[in-house]
């Protein structure tokens, strides 16, 4: 009997994994319109290459949004299966700091990639690339577009995995979002995730300290908080005490409300702590940096982001340093973004990603409407997906 054909178009890691469980069984094709395979998941190694994260179970699950739309995926392709994936591979990871996941000293994501590579190839997956997506229509067909000229494929089954909209540079730009429109399809747009914030510094402060860290605090929004560091950009802020809480931005800028983060500059002690530090001393400004254990950054900002009054307060000092309120003015472009939140819709699509008007057809990774912060969240949810979607077509035959 013949074998049943399938047509994976985008060769990123929701990509890559699902033709590796599918060609074992299927005649298998991946077609992507860069010249490389992978181009996104080499970008994303050059600040460390964090394949994943090893948190397990609910604490895994939730931090995913929107809840509960990825735990099927991330149950039967989990963090230790991905390793264990990576090992038999050879691609041995080891837990950094945070339960943040790496491969061992010295294996480059070139390298990772060209092992994924050969093991597809070995299975009998055909690469093609410079071939461009331009449409599909209702009877399993897809067209795609290879030096000028229009190829129409026809393939029992069709795993979308083209991408959002972070990173156009490594070909996943977001336009296929008016041809998935057109058939019927609703999509969210693009909106910046893991990204850097814009605020108005004075212009003495951005002059002075853009480019410096403030280390060991505690960011917060209303619902959200997180410990780390954050750097002070000319643009305003960036880091990983940043990044979980643009959610919480995103959605009081999508909503006109005054955005606000606020910076806990000493978050291991308590404000009674602090206040406890100057019972019984006469206590003068110039002498907050020392009995505090602020440096000059720290100060610039409480500095800047209070009035005269409470600056002289020692007690309101005391409260700045505790929560100091930052008006935020709005993201960093899409463009810019690690990752990205729009694209389809998940009502679109049934519990294994396949669309409910095009049940042969399955969109997976970051074409979907999903969220998820960085620390190898992001490469372990496109890797479960292209895993349970693979899984579902091997059973329904």
């Amino acid at each position: 009997m013949e074998r049943k054909k399938i047509i994976i178009i985008g060769g990123g890691p929701a990509g890559l994994m699902a033709a590796d469980a599918l060609s074992i069984t299927y005649d298998v094709s991946i077609y992507d319109k860069e010249k490389n395979v992978g181009q996104k998941f080499l970008l994303a190694g050059k600040g460390g290459f964090n394949l994943t994260n090893s948190v397990q179970g609910e604490d895994l699950t939730s931090k995913y949004s929107p809840a509960g739309f990825m735990n099927k995926a991330l149950s039967l392709f989990d963090p230790l299966a991905l390793r264990q994936w990576l090992s038999a591979m050879d691609i041995p990871t080891f837990v950094g700091s945070s339960g943040r996941v790496f491969p061992e000293k010295g294996i480059k994501p070139i390298d990772v990639l060209n092992k994924i590579r050969t093991k597809l190839m070995k299975q009998g997956v055909q690469f093609h690339t410079q071939h461009e997506f331009t449409g599909f229509d209702n009877h399993k067909h897809v067209t795609l577009k290879n030096q000028g000229k229009d190829i129409e494929l026809e393939a029992d089954y069709i795993l979308f995995a083209l991408g959002g909209a972070s990173w156009p540079v490594t070909g996943s730009n977001g336009s296929w979002r008016a041809i998935f429109e057109s058939m019927g399809i609703a999509t969210h747009p693009f909106q910046s995730s893991n990204c850097g914030i814009n605020i108005s510094w004075p212009e003495a402060l951005r002059q002075s300290h853009a480019g410096k860290p403030i280390k060991n605090i505690k960011l917060f929004t209303n619902d959200s908080e997180v410990k780390g560091e954050a750097l002070i950009t000319n643009y305003g802020m960036e880091g990983n005490a940043v990044y979980p809480l643009v959610p919480a931005i995103r959605n009081m800028l999508n909503t006109n409300k005054p955005a606000y983060i606020y910076i806990d500059f000493k978050p291991s002690n308590t404000e009674e702590q602090l206040l406890q530090k100057i019972k019984g001393k006469d206590i003068k400004t110039k002498d907050y940096g020392q009995l505090f254990n602020l440096n000059n950054v720290q100060l610039a900002l409480i500095k800047a982001y209070t009035n005269k009054d409470i600056f002289l307060s020692v007690t309101g000092f005391i409260s700045s340093i505790k929560k100091l309120a930052i008006p935020v003015d709005s993201l960093r472009p899409v463009e810019e973004a690690i990752s990205s939140i729009g694209g389809i819709q998940p009502e679109e699509v049934n519990e294994d990603f396949s669309l409910k008007k095009y049940p042969w057809i399955y969109t997976i990774g970051e074409m979907l409407d999903w969220d998820a912060p960085t620390g190898g969240f992001l490469l372990q949810g496109c890797f479960s997906m292209g895993n349970y979607a693979a899984k579902s077509i091997l059973g329904k035959d």
